[in-house]
Order: structure tokens, then sequence, then C-alpha cells
């Protein structure tokens, strides 16, 4: 059975576990955190980062977006990834963008976590200005459309159905539903799905 090395916070970490849901494909759960101590996910990445899918033969697959991928590959149902080339393109394109917004939050939770004396408020400002136009242009292309690309969920909308997740988790005081209420809307609808319920992180 495959084994998913990952976080119950980590967005990158949920991404790759709804992606697993929608295609009905089995494996066992390890929660770990990069932050214990001697970092333990070194064992299966060399990077020391979450997630990483371990296959039935030992192969370590890391990054979310290629462990995505294979998972998307190895199964036929629910196809998360076009294969048309120009249509694959926009749909990673969201997914970029999406976890673009999960890595300027989560470098900003590290960034709090230093000694006051030590932050440094020109960073959090660099990343918070990343989390702010990267929602304004996922709200910009969703527009009035009921998914973020064709006529069903695709791993456009579970990216950035994480990718909103997490900054409830993390900067509930953005308050993005009311600047973007079509993003609400999205993240509303993907929240009554099985995959997007049995994932929900914690409260931090």
């Amino acid at each position: 059975m495959l084994k998913l090395i990952a976080s119950p916070t980590s967005p990158f970490a949920r991404k790759v576990r709804i992606a697993l849901a929608e295609k009905k494909i089995e494996y066992q759960l390890v929660n770990v955190s990069p932050m214990d101590p001697g970092n333990p996910v070194h064992e299966w990445n060399p990077l020391g980062k979450l997630p990483v899918l371990v296959l039935d033969d030992g192969t370590q697959l890391y990054d979310s977006r290629v462990i995505v991928e294979y998972i998307d590959l190895v199964s036929p149902v629910s196809r998360l990834i076009p294969e048309p080339a120009r249509q694959r393109i926009v749909v990673k394109k969201w997914e970029a963008l999406a976890d673009g917004i999960c890595d300027a939050t989560a470098a900003i939770v590290m960034e709090r976590r230093r000694p006051e004396a030590q932050r440094s408020g020109e960073w959090i400002d660099r990343q918070r200005r990343k989390i702010e136009e990267g929602t304004a242009e996922l709200a910009r292309e969703l527009g009035d459309r009921a998914w973020c690309y064709g006529e069903t969920c695709s791993l456009a909308d579970i990216a950035t159905g994480c990718a909103l997740g997490y900054l409830d988790l993390r900067h509930a005081e953005l308050s993005w539903r009311e600047r973007y209420p079509n993003l609400g809307r999205l993240a509303e609808k993907l929240g009554k799905r099985p995959s997007f319920a049995d994932t929900a992180p914690p409260a931090a």
C-alpha cells in the first residue's frame, strides 16, 4: 500500500490527500512534522520537506506537484489534470499560483516563530503582498464561473481550496471572503466534498 508522509496542517499534504481521495486510491497516512527535533522527514526526503509519497517498491516521491501528477497518471478515475497540453498548462498555472500563496503564508508563519528581535517586518510585508495579490488574481481568474477550470472539480480547484483553507488557518484576519465572495462560494462548495471535509486541518 502507498504510504503518505505528511503533516496535518500542511496545505501541500492536504492537496495530495484530496487528490488521493478523489482518485479513490487507498494509502497509509503517517503524520510527522519537519519541526520535530532532528527533522525525521529527512529519512524520506533529503530536502526535509513534506509531503512524501512512498510507493509499494519503496520509491519516494516528493513535492506535492510531482506526487499529484503521479497519482493522476496511475488511476483513470476522475482525471484532475487535463491531457491536452494547452488545458494542462492552464490548470498547472492555477496550481502554481495557489501553491505560491501557501509558500508565502508559511514563510510568514516561520518568520513569526523567530525571536521578536530577529524578525524582519520587511520580509513579512513582502510575503503578505504575495498573498494579497495572489488571492486577488485567483478571484479575478475565477470570475463568475462555477469551477476554476472546465465543468468539474480539477486540480485547479483542489489547489485553490487548499490555499484558501490555509489562509483561514494561519491568517484569518485577512477576511478574504468579504473581499472576494466568488472565492467564498467556491470554498463553501468544495468544503461539502468528502475529500475536503475529511482533510480539514486541525485548529492552529
